[in-house]
């Protein structure tokens, strides 16, 4: 059995690292553009902010392609349909104003870092995992803070930049634990 998972770890390890290594540079790349637009809801900045769940909804198809060896995959797919609400939410959201965005960015976070959070769990002997329970943790309360900051007097979208910047850390951080945990077995 020990041979088994052992190898099943080792098959799905190169693939959700290299994942991890795209899903750390696009996060940091996507949150320099957001920035850039200096937090404007013009076209750019919510063609940005409804990019970014759309490109969490692909890495979690991805991630779940990947891992079908290992068993079900029920947390991605979870994944998948939040993100993909979540992209639509946040289009709609954009017609409002800042306030709603962050409102239906918050509760995205919270319920995909809860997502996270599970999956990260799940994934625990895999090795690497660690920094994407750690964000999963951290997403929930960053989402609350999102919720809570569309009530400021002049809400901005700028801390979802570094939200993103945060996670791609996580994700870079994973990849390579994720390397070393492989390399072990």
């Amino acid at each position: 059995m020990a041979t088994v998972a052992s190898s099943t770890v080792r098959g799905i390890a190169p693939a959700l690292r290299r994942l991890y290594f795209v899903r750390s540079g696009f996060a940091v790349v996507w949150a320099l553009l957001l920035f850039a637009t200096k937090s404007d809801l013009g076209p750019v900045g919510v063609a940005l902010l409804v990019l970014y769940p759309l490109f969490d909804a692909a890495a979690a198809v991805v991630d779940a392609r990947s891992a079908r060896a290992a068993g079900p995959a029920r947390g991605l797919y979870v994944n998948i349909a939040i993100s993909v609400l979540a992209a639509i939410g946040v289009a709609v959201a954009c017609a409002s104003g800042v306030p709603a965005v962050l409102r239906v960015w918050g509760v995205w976070a919270i319920v995909s870092g809860l997502v996270q959070l599970v999956v990260g769990v799940a994934r625990r002997s895999m090795g690497g995992q660690w920094p994407m329970i750690l964000s999963g943790g951290i997403s929930v309360l960053a989402g609350a803070s999102f919720i809570t900051s569309a009530s400021a007097e002049d809400p901005s979208p700028g801390g979802i930049a570094g939200y993103a910047v945060l996670g791609g850390v996580f994700f870079l951080v994973s990849a390579l634990r994720l390397g070393r945990a492989a390399d072990k077995r």
